[in-house]
């Protein structure tokens, strides 16, 4: 018989504040985190806003030797995991350490730390170039950083799929905990990819939003005049555990999750099928995984990148799978504030679903002003919402073709 999993822990570095009351209370308030870009010169390139970390003192939390030897991701993460160990109550004389683990994603990974250290190469010589630049670099380095300060010796390993990457990391942590092989397990993502080569990448695929005079209004889902994604960094982690961990510790208990639906478009390296058909399946996997019908979800916390093919082919599948209960769905954008937090989006967006449910209360999607024809959903465009919500799905697709569905439930004891 599978395990039942259960959300024991949250915890956050965004562009709405480095904890998750910062990140919640902004999105209630329909706060943006998009601004100009002032860490680098972004003279050169078309786009000139991002929303990027604010306030972020790791120094607090990692020590002044270690710190120097992480990429900024790295640093993210651990501020994150941090949090979201000490909000479990997790202590590590109460837990079986073989059976604690760690699974995290990044899209890009050290991507500063490579702009930097292939710089150095170039101006200095190999032998300039840092001991540590591969381990600052590397993906999985994430997981292995956590795994070395909380001491879990349990499945440890890095996911990888473009914006799913960490909603992947979710979806593996719940399947490992559900067969028997761990009790915990600290899952999210993290990403640092506010640097000069990234938006120069992402500006030459024309991917990224130009209004720059506007930032806070850039990030518009849905929306008719929106013209591309904004960038963001940050991370989310999540601690999963067992139901029966966490009872035998006595532990709060956020919310469950239920179900984990993972499809590929196979059609187009960066482009969603025009239909949502793969999104479409990813969600009916989901719910199927799950054992509910599509008349149990209540809320949808959307991909909604803000990018002209991807919201209306988000809109597409949702209508595919809940047939006429879609008009009575309540969906939202947390990228309207946060802008796309690449690998970690999924696992911010999974804290804010938990964070619903738990609460009661929906955030809107900003800047929906003129909404698309073609985007005819509630999506929450005037202020924040209280309804309770038993059953959330949060939506995750990447470059690539990757789709992901979670499940989210109010938890009973039952």
């Amino acid at each position: 018989m599978n395990s039942r999993v259960v959300v024991t822990g949250l915890g956050a570095v965004t562009p709405l504040g480095n904890s998750v009351e910062d990140l919640w209370n902004g999105l209630l308030a329909g706060k943006s985190g998009v601004g100009t870009i002032c860490s680098f010169s972004t003279e050169e390139l078309s786009t000139k806003i991002a929303a990027q970390v604010k306030g972020f003192h790791p120094e607090e939390y990692i020590d002044k030797k270690t710190l120097r030897r992480l990429d900024a991701n790295e640093q993210y993460c651990l501020v994150a995991s941090q949090a979201a160990y000490d909000d479990a109550g997790l202590q590590s004389d109460g837990l079986d350490l073989d059976r604690c683990g760690a699974v995290i994603g990044s899209g890009i990974g050290g991507i500063k730390t490579f702009e930097d250290q292939h710089q150095i190469l170039l101006e200095r010589g190999p032998k300039r170039v840092s001991p540590f630049f591969i381990p600052m670099m590397i993906i999985d380095m994430c997981a292995g950083m956590v795994a070395m300060r909380f001491n879990f010796r349990g499945p440890n390993y890095g996911t990888v799929s473009a914006c799913a990457s960490s909603a992947h990391a979710i979806a593996d942590a719940f399947r490992i905990i559900q067969r028997g092989e761990a009790d915990v397990i600290l899952s999210g993502g993290t990403e640092a990819a506010v640097t000069p080569l990234s938006m120069a990448g992402f500006c030459s695929a024309r991917a990224l939003s130009r209004r720059n005079d506007e930032p806070e209004k850039a990030s518009r889902p849905f929306d008719r005049d929106r013209d591309g994604f904004v960038m963001g960094e940050g991370s989310g982690m999540v601690v999963l555990e067992s139901l029966e961990s966490a009872k035998a510790r006595g532990a709060r208990i956020y919310a469950e999750i239920i179900g984990a639906g993972m499809t590929c478009d196979a059609h187009h390296i960066t482009a969603p099928l025009p239909d949502g058909n793969g999104a479409a399946r990813a969600m009916q996997a989901a719910m199927k995984d799950a054992d509910i019908k599509p008349e149990n979800v209540q809320y949808i916390n959307s991909h909604g990148t803000s990018t002209g093919l991807g919201d209306v082919a988000e809109t597409k599948a949702l209508k595919t799978v809940f047939g006429t209960h879609v008009r009575s769905l309540v969906i939202n954008s947390t990228k309207s504030m946060t802008g796309h937090l690449l690998g970690a989006g999924g696992a911010v967006e999974s804290i804010v679903t938990v964070k619903t449910i738990q609460e009661g209360k929906l955030h809107p999607t900003i800047n929906l002003d003129n909404p698309d024809p073609e985007c005819d959903l509630d999506y929450i465009p005037e202020g924040s919402r209280e309804m309770k919500v038993n059953y959330g799905i949060s939506n995750s697709f990447g470059f690539g073709g990757h789709n992901i569905s979670l499940i989210f439930a109010a938890h009973n004891s039952a």
